[in-house]
C-alpha cells in the first residue's frame, strides 16, 4: 500500500504474492478486496469489491487521518481449485491537513492583527490632528 500525499491510497499487488499458480492463469476469474477501517467509536467494514482477472492495483480515494485501515485481497480461481488465504495489509494515514489548518490559521490572525494596529493608529492620529484644533480654539 502506498499512501500518497492527497490523502489516497495505491494498492498494488502480484500473483508473486500468492505463490506459483497450481493451474493456468486463465483459472483466474478475479479478486475479492475486503476492506475496514477504525473510527473513534465504531468500526466501519466496506463490502466485498470484486476487481477483474487483469487488475494489478486499486485506489482507495479520500482516506481519512488517524484512523487504521485494513485491506485484504483473495484470488479467485476457477472451480474446484479452492481460493487462497487472502492477504492483507494495515495502515495508517497521517493526518498532514491539521498542519495546514493551523498555518493558515496563523496568518488569519497575524492578518486581523496587523489590520486592528493600522485602524488604530489612523483614530489616534484622527483624534490628534483633527479634534485638537477645534478645542484649542474653544479654549
Amino acid at each position: 500500500a502506498n499512501v500518497l500525499r492527497n490523502g489516497s491510497v495505491l494498492l498494488q499487488w502480484g500473483l508473486r504474492h500468492w505463490g506459483p499458480p497450481p493451474r493456468p492463469a486463465a483459472a483466474l476469474r478475479g479478486f475479492a478486496l475486503n476492506c475496514s477501517w477504525d473510527g473513534t467509536y465504531t468500526r466501519f467494514p466496506c463490502d466485498s469489491v470484486e476487481l477483474g482477472a487483469a487488475c494489478r492495483d486499486y485506489l482507495l480515494a479520500e482516506a481519512h487521518g488517524s484512523v487504521r485501515y485494513r485491506l485484504c485481497l483473495q484470488p479467485r480461481y476457477a472451480p474446484p481449485r479452492p481460493a487462497p488465504p487472502a492477504q492483507c495489509v494495515e495502515f495508517r494515514v497521517e493526518p498532514a491537513a491539521m498542519r495546514d489548518i493551523v498555518v493558515a490559521m496563523t496568518a488569519v490572525g497575524g492578518s486581523i492583527c496587523v489590520m486592528l494596529v493600522f485602524i488604530c493608529l489612523l483614530v489616534a492620529y484622527i483624534t490628534e490632528n483633527l479634534m485638537s484644533p477645534a478645542l484649542a480654539r474653544g479654549g
